[in-house]
């Protein structure tokens, strides 16, 4: 069962299970249901550009998001399949909404596997080059948020 990016836990059952949603609806309600949803301020100055973006999410040698997702990149032979296709994801989410997806996606889904690009706290599981320090780069997030505001488009 999902409610606003909440999954209720296979593990949780009966009456735990039940005052778990309804905390959640509480407080998704106290929040105006968007509080953990949406980032609106960018992080930069500088806005986003979404040709370096691109490049960005096709990095192989950082963390491309081609290892999960597929995307509307035709000369990259491998795509993800772990995560949803991200063709038509501009015309899904405003660009504050894919922010708050690459900063905390936990906030919207804590049993998501899609990592942090650019937190330092309650991260587990680290991989060595990222212990204290982030992923991408605010400058980057904010690229990556302009390439993928982009794709408005479904295959």
């Amino acid at each position: 069962m999902r409610m606003d990016g909440m999954r209720a836990s296979p593990q949780t059952s009966g009456a735990e299970g039940r005052r778990r949603l309804a905390l959640g609806l509480a407080l998704a309600l106290c929040a105006g249901g968007a509080a953990a949803q949406e980032m609106p301020e960018p992080l930069t100055a500088e806005p986003g550009n979404p040709e370096r973006g691109r490049l960005v999410v096709r990095d192989l040698g950082a963390a491309s998001c081609l290892i999960c997702h597929a995307m509307p990149i035709p000369e990259e032979p491998d795509h993800g399949d772990i995560g949803p296709p991200l063709h038509g994801v501009g015309a899904r989410f405003t660009p504050a909404e894919l922010r708050q997806r690459l900063v905390d996606p936990k906030s919207i889904d804590p049993d998501t596997v899609m990592p942090s690009y650019y937190q330092l706290e309650g991260l587990r599981d680290v991989l060595g080059r990222y212990v204290g320090r982030t992923i991408y780069t605010a400058q980057q997030i904010e690229d990556v948020v302009a390439y993928l505001a982009t794709l408005t488009e479904d295959p």
